[in-house]
């Protein structure tokens, strides 16, 4: 039963996450509170994994996330299961755009879907920071490289192996 779950759950993600691998959070977030298939923290750790791992983050944390709630097998229909509805979608989305490319619906349509996709990013961003919000050196780390982030554009991993650095380092000084 709970490949069945997997399944459904990760097509469903595949299926409604516009905007990158960031914007299957909120659905991660979703599988996290009703399944209990992994917590909160781990989700937190499967995005940091799946960012500086090579390949797309949604792809990366369905991988994790599958091997994490059933093993290999898990790992592999989780992966898959993801794939499949932009797979179909890209093929017949890419046949359509085609003919309607320079239609101003289909433009506003795509305009739309981006800050829907921020917003939910935001929205699922603000409740994994919450366990953090009592550590004041993460909110510092959190408000530096946004300020950093603003001033220099530089590829987000970049910010993000920092980020993974002076975690580590601040692990260690604590122990």
């Amino acid at each position: 039963m709970i490949y069945l779950h997997l399944f459904l759950e990760f097509f469903k993600i595949g299926l409604f996450s516009f905007g990158g691998g960031y914007a299957t959070i909120p659905f991660l977030y979703h599988i996290s509170q009703v399944y209990n298939w992994y917590s909160l923290e781990e989700l937190t750790q499967m995005v940091a994994v799946a960012s500086i791992t090579p390949g797309p983050v949604g792809i990366n944390v369905a991988t994790y996330a599958g091997l994490k709630s059933a093993g290999i097998f898990g790992s592999a229909l989780a992966t898959i299961a993801e794939m499949l509805p932009s797979m179909f979608l890209v093929i017949i989305v890419s046949k359509l755009l085609k003919k309607f490319s320079d239609n101003f619906y289909v433009k506003s349509l795509i305009q739309t879907l981006k800050p829907i996709s921020c917003g939910l990013l935001t929205s699922v961003s603000i409740g994994l920071l919450k366990p953090e919000i009592h550590d004041l050196k993460a909110l510092i780390l959190i408000g530096a490289l946004l300020i950093f982030s603003w001033k220099s554009k530089r590829d987000p991993l970049f910010y993000i192996l920092i980020a993974a650095v002076v975690g580590v380092v601040l692990v260690f000084l604590n122990k």
